[in-house]
């Protein structure tokens, strides 16, 4: 089947034509943007380099950071460019590969946050056994399985666009390629294309979310019978896990669990879950888990990075 594509190129329409604003949002975006990359490469060295790395739930947090940057990385340094230099075209490969990558890093962000709660509720729920049963190998394995689902989610989104045809108008309402807007100028009826996207993305979120939410009542369940310590001290180890799966699924409710349309608040919203939350990320990890503030506090993890180097 051959593909119907009379353009090379689309136009970013951004977030303003206004110069004073397009100078604020640039410095504000690459403040972000190096804070981001500074906090997620801080927590993956702070692991990599101390006790941390031996453990399930912090392997699982390097991936999710290193996640954080490469998704972050899809968007930002491109919108950086164009608000500094004012060209806003993107060629259609690498709109394209901009579609797949988001999509790619985006679920399997959800699956790794999956893992970390099953992890948890392991942790929690048979802390006897929790080291057979979230040995090293298995955690390769679920890693590896998120991944994969990943890859295979942001094919399936990659498939419906790329035999889409555009001609004409090459303009994006976006500061980014993302589906709904190019769906928008396709020389073609989209309902249904825009019916299988929100439906296969709100898919994975409605069971992942479910999968969340039945862990934590198991876990919450479980921790019925533990002592007021008992239960603060478990609890204290998911509460940076609750506020990022609160803030991620937020982002995806409101991104797939609706009509497969743009809306005016698209732009704010997707500012806020490309840049923002990935960057406050590595903040929640440090300040509301325990284990990793007590090593700040306490010098271990730049004592282990220091003697690892030397």
């Amino acid at each position: 089947m051959e593909i119907q594509r009379d353009i090379s190129e689309f136009i970013l329409m951004g977030l303003s034509y206004d110069q004073n604003i397009q100078l604020f949002c640039f410095w504000l975006f690459l403040f972000c943007y190096v804070a981001l990359l500074m906090g997620n490469l801080l927590v993956l060295v702070s692991i990599r380099c101390s006790s941390f790395c031996h453990q399930p739930m912090y392997y699982f947090l390097s991936h999710l950071s290193s996640i954080d940057i490469w998704y972050t990385s899809c968007v930002t340094p491109k919108l950086i460019s164009h608000l500094l230099v004012g060209t806003k075209t993107i060629s259609y490969g690498s709109c394209t590969l901009q579609v797949f990558s988001m999509h790619f890093f985006g679920i399997t962000e959800i699956f790794i946050l999956t893992v970390m709660a099953f992890d948890r509720c392991v942790a929690i729920c048979k802390p006897l056994h929790y080291m057979i049963i979230i040995n090293r190998t298995r955690c390769n394995l679920l890693v590896l399985a998120a991944w994969a689902g990943g890859a295979v989610h942001s094919f399936s989104q990659f498939s419906m666009i790329i035999w889409l045809p555009f001609c004409g108008r090459s303009e994006i309402d976006h500061y980014d390629c993302t589906i709904f807007p190019l769906l928008k100028i396709a020389c073609t009826n989209t309902y249904v294309i825009g019916f299988l996207v929100v439906a296969n993305s709100g898919k994975v979120a409605l069971v992942t979310f479910v999968l969340l939410f039945g862990s934590y009542v198991i876990i919450l369940f479980t921790l019925r019978n533990h002592s007021a310590e008992g239960r603060c001290k478990a609890l204290s180890t998911c509460g940076s896990h609750i506020t990022v799966v609160v803030l991620f699924f937020g982002r995806s409710i409101f991104a797939y669990l609706r009509p497969p349309t743009m809306f005016p608040e698209d732009k704010i919203f997707a500012l806020f879950y490309t840049i923002f939350v990935p960057m406050l990320n590595p903040l929640i990890y440090t300040l509301r888990n325990t284990e990793m503030k007590k090593g700040y506090e306490n010098g271990l993890v730049s004592k282990d990075i220091f003697r690892r180097i030397t």
